[in-house]
């Protein structure tokens, strides 16, 4: 698990390979991960837009961006925290992700950016 904390909002990401929908065959390598963004500032801010870098251990580089994470734009008031669950699929079996989430601080209607912190997608035993 990687962590990181960004302007008052902690980032934790957890990496799980997916090996039932990988197929090493056809350079086809599925990755879950899990993002918890905790608010520890004192007013509620709202996910408005994502933006990844996804890089594999090839050439391979992809930029996503889009609204909210997982189809909603979420409020998380100060003290609590969001998790959600997405995936990323790459062509070779070691890739890393990093980016950036804007959201909205709601008592004063400003947007700010808040870090994502780099983490590796790594199949298992390919290090051994």
């Amino acid at each position: 698990m990687v962590s990181q904390i960004s302007k008052g909002v902690k980032i934790c990401v957890e990496v799980f390979f997916q090996s039932d929908y990988s197929n090493p065959i056809n350079h086809e390598f599925m990755f879950a991960y899990r993002i918890t963004i905790e608010n520890n500032n004192n007013f509620e801010i709202q996910l408005l837009r994502r933006h990844w870098y996804i890089k594999d251990s090839g050439s391979e580089q992809k930029e996503v961006e889009g609204e909210g994470v997982v189809g909603v734009q979420p409020i998380i008031p100060s003290g609590e925290s969001f998790q959600y669950v997405s995936g990323c699929n790459i062509k070779t079996e070691i890739g890393r992700m990093v980016g950036y989430y804007i959201v909205k601080n709601l008592h004063s209607q400003s947007e700010f950016k808040i870090d994502i912190p780099a983490f590796d997608m790594t199949a298992p035993n390919i290090l051994n």
